[in-house]
C-alpha cells in the first residue's frame, strides 16, 4: 500500500481538496486498494471540522465526495506511516521541517503539490482561504494530483 498524505496550513481548504481529488482520481484508476489517501494540517485551529465551504461547493459541483472528512493537524507517527507527504506551499515545508525531527521524516518523500507539474505556473497552491478562488486552487490542485499519481504508478509499478 502506498499512503500518501497532502498537507497545508489549517487542513480546511487546500489539502482536504487535494486529498477529495486526489482519491477521486485513484477511484478511476481502479487503485483503492493499493493507494491510501489522507491530509493534514500544520496547524490545528480547524481539528475536527470539514472541509471549508468553498471547498465543499467546489468538489460538489464536480460530483467528487468529500463526506467523513474532519481537519487534524500533523503529528510525529504520520513520518512513519506515509510514504508521500505533500505539502501545498513553501511555508508548509518550512513548517513541517522545523516542527519534526529530521530522522522521523527518514524515507519520506516530502515534495511540494507543484513540483509534479513540469513548468507549473505557480510554484505553491494560493490558499482560497485568503484569495477566496476556489476554481483556481482547483485547476491547480487537479492538474498536480494527476501528475502525482501518474509519477506514483509509475515509480511503485502500480496497475488497476
Amino acid at each position: 500500500m502506498v499512503n500518501v498524505l497532502f498537507v497545508c496550513l489549517g487542513n480546511i481548504c487546500r489539502s482536504p481538496m487535494a486529498e477529495a481529488v486526489f482519491r477521486h482520481l485513484v477511484e478511476k484508476e481502479n487503485l483503492t486498494d493499493k493507494i491510501h489517501v489522507d491530509s493534514a494540517g500544520t496547524a490545528s485551529w480547524h481539528e475536527g471540522k470539514p472541509p471549508y465551504e468553498g471547498t465543499r461547493k467546489k468538489l460538489t459541483e464536480l460530483n467528487i465526495t468529500y463526506g467523513g472528512m474532519t481537519a487534524r493537524q500533523l503529528k510525529e507517527e504520520d513520518f512513519t506511516t506515509f510514504d508521500y507527504i505533500i505539502p501545498m506551499d513553501d511555508q508548509n515545508v518550512k513548517d513541517i521541517e522545523s516542527s519534526f525531527a529530521t530522522d522521523s521524516k527518514d524515507g519520506v518523500v516530502i515534495r511540494k503539490l507543484m513540483n509534479f507539474v513540469p513548468n507549473p505556473q505557480e510554484m505553491n497552491v494560493p490558499d482560497p482561504y485568503y484569495t477566496g478562488d476556489f476554481d483556481y486552487t482547483y485547476e491547480l490542485v487537479e492538474e498536480a494530483s494527476t501528475r502525482l499519481l501518474k509519477y506514483i504508478i509509475n515509480k511503485h509499478n502500480l496497475k488497476g
